[in-house]
């Protein structure tokens, strides 16, 4: 049986697309995040105050810091990156989130809830 050359590039065309696609899928699995939502008119140097306190958690990440703090959207809600966080790291994050008055709730999500 003879394999014409222009049927072997499209085959390994399709599988290296392929392969790509799984590792796009593989490493969007992996995310996890923590949602922090805030009391209305909760203070943007209070928002600051726990985004410092409870990103020295392992594993927690912070996102960085808005370049306008003056917009009332300035940290309207914190997201913390768990993607590393074991469930001891995410129980010292809820731990330290719970230290604030201002903080009305957290929502764990992974990337099966992030839609994407």
């Amino acid at each position: 049986m003879r394999v014409l050359p222009g049927v072997v590039a499209v085959a390994v065309t399709v599988a290296a697309v392929a392969l790509a696609g799984c590792s796009q899928f593989d490493a969007a699995l992996g995310q996890r995040q923590a949602v922090v939502a805030f009391k209305p008119g909760t203070p943007v140097s209070q928002r600051l105050a726990v985004r410092s306190a409870c990103a020295k958690v392992p594993e927690v990440k912070a996102p960085p810091v808005p370049s306008d703090l003056n917009s009332p959207y300035a940290l309207q809600q914190l997201t913390f990156r768990i993607d590393h966080a074991s469930n001891a790291d995410v129980a010292r994050l809820e731990k330290c989130l719970a230290r604030f008055p201002s903080v009305v709730g957290v929502t764990l999500q992974d990337s099966t809830d992030m839609g994407g």
